[in-house]
């Protein structure tokens, strides 16, 4: 869903389990608890999250390490990135818990 900003996405979920990604967090992403659902909020890639709003929420600032070099990841890659760590500590809930590999015996 897309919201026309800040509080309307606020009147409408609350702030309960969420999660904002800067480059600018002390904490990793691995070490926010998501097994029990999280929302996670990333910002534009040219600005990212507004300074005002980590403020607020300080504690629930995470980040994906990056080298000191670097300034930022693509915001699609950044989502997956974290998107599948929340997935795992969830247990990967409605997804296929073990592939099927056919045997051709024609090598």
């Amino acid at each position: 869903r897309v919201y026309e900003g800040l509080d309307e996405y606020f009147d409408a979920n609350g702030d309960d389990d969420l999660w904002l990604l800067t480059t600018k967090a002390a904490h990793t992403y691995t070490e926010a608890d998501l097994s029990r659902g999280a929302s996670l909020m990333f910002g534009r890639e040219t600005s990212g999250l507004p300074e005002e709003l980590m403020q607020k929420y300080l504690s629930r600032t995470i980040r994906i390490p990056m080298k000191p070099q670097a300034r930022s990841l693509n915001l699609a890659s950044s989502a997956s990135i974290v998107l599948f760590e929340a997935l795992r500590q969830q247990g990967f809930p409605g997804l296929m818990s073990r592939g099927v590999l056919s045997i051709d015996d024609s090598f």
